[in-house]
């Protein structure tokens, strides 16, 4: 979940690397740093806890930046508390070699010991800090800086995104196991990181650090190779276009000009993907099987993507009569897979550890995998039999907003093809969900709209509310989970999601006088029965998603009837009023505390 940067290069290292670490601090944000070689040979090192952005003060801009080599780093913690002694470049012994990560060492323990016992310092709590010792220990004379990372690489068990420093050659090495590296150049120098989006700006293609890769780059070029002997790089990847579309817009946080831009977002999917719906060009073009070979879908993800895999599964079930179950990733190792399932792996970053560990259990012949993410050059997406983009571009803000709806759409699409190209779906059913697919920009962009007044004015009325309960029926429950987390992620508010039909089986308890109850409205009549018993309690209801008619001067409420994917615009006025009510309470809604965008550990 830390991000890493890195360049060497003739001039400007520093500056470079703290650049591309500013969008990557996403991945992290409890502390930063920088570690440089200047051309005397003096090593520039600082490290703090005021964000990326601080670090410009040490590193200056690229027309006054001499240094030619670079690591940096942006630190979600798992090991250490959160202070500038355990921040990143975590150095060695005699100040020569630094080193950042991302992952976590297993064995650090047993690593430090036996390190401690071989005369070596620890200056910090962190497990990283036994990888610069080691490195320490076996760079000797004739030993490289790469051979010298391959052969502490070979003591480490856990997962690790590793670059190493030189400080007194400028030398760069890089490895890469269980975590996500890049390897790119610009004409001038190379670029390493955690993500293509950290240097897109500043390249056209990139190179993938596969398990036990080694790069070393120093002033002869560019080395691949792995312990014991050398491999060819592997290949190209051109820079995706949507790396390079951040959201722009009225906020001056990230999420609500993200929150912003889904009906753009969605105009971009269905542009791309629904030409190939009717016709099943879109599920053939995939390579994936008939689903006359499908016995059931089952899709895997965590947080958000699970709650889009939801809305997915629901197309093949309530559409396409299709067997489907949900699970959730870091519960799936037990489970038992029958052998012609489809797997779709749900996944932002691509590198969502739980959903990795997940797949490494499957059996052999589980039957087909697709991936669903925002990364086609991922670990999952190289994993999977078939990749489907889903289009969203770089999203800053942590908690997920458009890649949420883009996730659905992408995979709403490939499930109405592959009913379309099967015949495997009502006519009539299907048509319906194609006319409401077209209108969903229009739905989004209709809901920002009518909900600008409305989040704020709740906001303001339900800021001392200590906790908020969120109903739905069928496909409106996904979005109302999805509703609760946003509010949890954001406002450290308590937040449950429950089906409305359990109301009498416990959560009716929670509601008081004054409790504030969003509910999903789906076009399900028995809906109305359960606001009832909401309200007799004395529960604020704030109905999401029906069409209210004036009648005689008496609104008349008609509850909505959605697509097989449920009501999706109805998380905007939800996500409006998490962002509404974290602003008010003066909660950082791009950076919520204790969470980081690409949960890349376990």
């Amino acid at each position: 979940m830390c991000g890493i940067t890195a360049y060497r290069g003739p001039a400007a290292a520093a500056s470079r690397a703290r650049s591309a670490l500013e969008r990557l601090e996403y991945r992290g944000y409890d502390s930063a740093g920088i570690a440089a070689r200047r051309p005397d040979g003096t090593t520039l090192h600082a490290r703090t806890l005021s964000g990326v952005a601080a670090l410009a003060v040490v590193t200056g801009e690229q027309s006054t930046d001499a240094t030619t080599a670079a690591i940096g780093h942006t630190r979600w913690a798992t090991h250490g508390e959160v202070s500038e002694a355990n921040a990143h470049p975590l150095e060695d012994c005699s100040g020569r070699l630094y080193v950042v990560h991302n992952g976590i060492i297993d064995n650090a323990e047993v690593l430090r010991t036996q390190l401690v016992a071989a005369g070596h310092r620890f200056a910090t709590g962190v497990d990283s800090e036994v990888i610069v010792h080691l490195i320490e220990q076996a760079q000797r004379p004739g030993v490289g800086l790469g051979d010298a990372l391959a052969d502490a690489a070979g003591h480490l068990s856990g997962s690790w995104a590793v670059v190493a420093l030189d400080a007194r050659t400028g030398t760069l090495a890089a490895t890469a196991h269980g975590s996500p590296l890049i390897s790119a150049q610009d004409g001038t120098g190379t670029y390493l990181a955690s993500d293509v989006g950290a240097v897109a700006p500043e390249v056209t293609e990139f190179r993938v650090l596969e398990d036990d890769d080694v790069v070393e780059i120093d002033a002869a070029g560019i080395r691949w190779h792995r312990a014991g002997g050398s491999c060819r790089p592997r290949g190209l990847w051109p820079v995706p276009r949507t790396a390079l579309l951040a959201s722009t817009g009225r906020h001056r946080d990230h999420m609500g000009n993200e929150i912003d831009e889904q009906p753009v977002v969605a105009r971009r999917v269905l542009e791309a993907l629904g030409p190939g719906i009717v016709d099943g060009s879109l599920w053939r073009g995939l390579g994936l099987p008939s689903l006359d070979d499908i016995d059931r879908v089952t899709v895997i993800g965590c947080g958000t993507s699970l709650h889009a895999g939801r809305a997915v599964a629901g197309v093949f079930g309530r559409l396409g009569g299709l067997p489907t179950r949900t699970l959730v990733a870091s519960e799936a190792a037990h489970e038992v897979w029958e052998p012609r399932t489809l797997v779709i792996a749900m996944s932002q970053s691509g590198e969502t550890a739980d959903v990795l560990r997940a797949l490494d259990a499957l059996p052999p012949r589980h039957g087909t995998l697709l991936a669903l993410t925002n990364s086609s050059s991922s670990t999952l997406a190289r994993r999977s039999d078939a990749v489907i983009d889903c289009l969203a571009g770089p999203e800053v803000g942590v908690a997920a907003t458009k890649t949420f709806v883009a996730q659905v759409l992408t995979g709403v699409c490939v499930a109405l093809s592959g009913l379309s190209a099967f015949d495997r779906a009502d006519s009539a059913c299907l048509g319906a969900d194609l006319r409401a697919l077209a209108a969903t920009p229009d739905a989004l962009a209709a809901a920002l709209d009518a909900w600008r007044g409305p989040s704020a004015q709740l906001a303001a009325e339900y800021a001392r509310a200590s906790g908020f309960l969120f109903l739905g029926r069928g496909a409106g429950l996904i979005y109302a989970a999805e509703g609760a987390l946003k509010l949890k992620e954001l406002s450290y508010r308590w937040a449950e999601s429950h089906p409305a039909g359990e109301l009498k089986h416990g959560p009716l308890a929670l509601v008081d006088a004054g409790t504030p109850v969003f509910v999903v409205d789906n076009g399900d009549p028995r809906l109305d029965v359960d606001i009832a018993e909401v309200a007799a309690r004395g529960g604020r209801v704030i109905r999401i998603g029906e069409r209210v008619l004036t009648v005689g001067g008496v609104p008349l409420h008609l509850p909505r009837t959605g697509p097989s994917w449920g009501p999706l615009e109805t998380v905007v006025p939800l996500q409006m009023f998490a962002r509404e009510l974290a602003v008010r309470l003066h909660r950082d809604v791009d950076k919520p505390r204790n969470l980081a965008k690409s949960v890349t550990v376990s």
